[in-house]
């Protein structure tokens, strides 16, 4: 695993980290003058920047390290203490079933705020072939099982006699990333479900239509990328003929190299993803623990500073953050100002 950080710390400082607790409890069991963040490759570069402001602001420069959501979520759900981070980045919404390990292990207060949107974008070289995909072919060329039946596609044709006659190669984020949650929930059970059969497996065996909607191929038709977007970035610059799979914002930070692929006739663009009629268009989120915003120096101005960062005028539209609507943007700086805990409703 790739692992980006945004602030390398002398190892006699991190070790300062050690003296927390391990787990339970309903203090932050001990004390961290920086703030440590993990979680998502997507909204790393956002947090990096929100970074940079507090430590511009005489306050020590937080740890920010590109996990990916799913195991930064373990990570932030592991224990209270200063032994474990104090913010999840999230691409996507906490799951209930990580919301409950967390009250397990005494992370029994979380605020939930989300911070922006954001797209998963299908994206080629600038020389590349034109693809024109569906939420269905896309399904056709990555699942294990296609409707339940063996994958035998080698080339994109195979899959729609409209497509050009090359192989299906796709570079995309690997199991731990929340683009990755996305990607099955947004594009590949949408495809999965063009199936009336499929759609109703759904309801007579979750597991069985889990399995065959949301499992991609092993082949090397897919090739996981790990948690460096920017790595995908190059690979599908320097192939014409590949398909990259990663966050919008680094679709529009190299325009210069790459084009968004239309999804269902949609193409990736600022404007479709803040108005969610581009099918891999999703909320960002962060999580912080409320117990850890006392004894934690600098965590209480780092969520401070989300809100002065990502309106229109914010710095992090810059970044390549789209702007979520006035307000989705009230209502959590609401949040923030409240110290808002999250109960869990409406987690799947």
């Amino acid at each position: 695993m790739n692992i980006k950080t945004t602030v390398f710390v002398a190892v006699s400082t991190l070790a300062l980290a050690a003296c927390g607790s391990s787990g339970g409890g309903g203090d932050a069991g001990g004390a961290r003058d920086f703030v440590r963040a993990v979680g998502s490759s997507t909204v790393y570069p956002f947090a990096t920047a929100v970074a940079e402001k507090v430590a511009g602001a005489g306050l020590k420069s937080p740890v920010v390290e590109s996990t990916g959501t799913g195991a930064g979520m373990k990570l932030f759900c592991a224990g209270v203490g200063a032994s474990h981070p104090d913010v999840e980045n999230a691409s996507r919404r906490m799951k209930a079933s990580e919301f409950e390990d967390c009250k397990k292990n005494g992370v029994t207060e979380i605020i939930e705020i989300q911070v922006g949107i954001d797209g998963i974008a299908f994206a080629d070289a600038s020389g590349g072939p034109n693809m024109k995909l569906t939420p269905e072919q896309v399904y056709k060329a990555l699942a294990a099982t296609p409707f339940g039946k063996p994958q035998t596609a080698k080339n994109w044709n195979d899959i729609d006699a409209s497509l050009p006659a090359i192989p299906i190669l796709i570079y995309g984020p690997p199991t731990t990333s929340g683009t990755r949650d996305a990607l099955k929930e947004l594009i590949l059970e949408a495809g999965c479900k063009s199936d009336p059969a499929m759609a109703a497996l759904k309801d007579s065996d979750k597991d069985a239509y889990e399995k065959t909607c949301t499992t991609v191929r092993e082949d090397g038709a897919y090739v996981e990328g790990g948690e460096n977007d920017n790595l995908l970035v190059q690979k599908i610059a320097q192939n014409p003929k590949a398909i990259g799979i990663f966050g919008f914002s680094f679709l529009e930070e190299n325009a210069d190299k790459l084009k968004g692929v239309p999804m269902s006739g949609v193409t990736p663009t600022y404007a479709t993803i803040s108005d969610f009629s581009y099918p891999g268009a999703r909320p960002l989120y962060i999580y912080v623990k409320k117990a850890h915003l006392g004894p934690i120096r600098g965590l209480k101005e780092f969520i401070a500073e989300w809100p002065k960062a990502w309106g229109p005028e914010g710095y992090l539209k810059a970044k390549g953050m789209v702007i979520a609507p006035d307000d989705v943007r009230a209502k959590n700086a609401d949040v923030i100002a409240k110290l808002t805990v999250m109960d869990g409703t409406g987690l799947k």
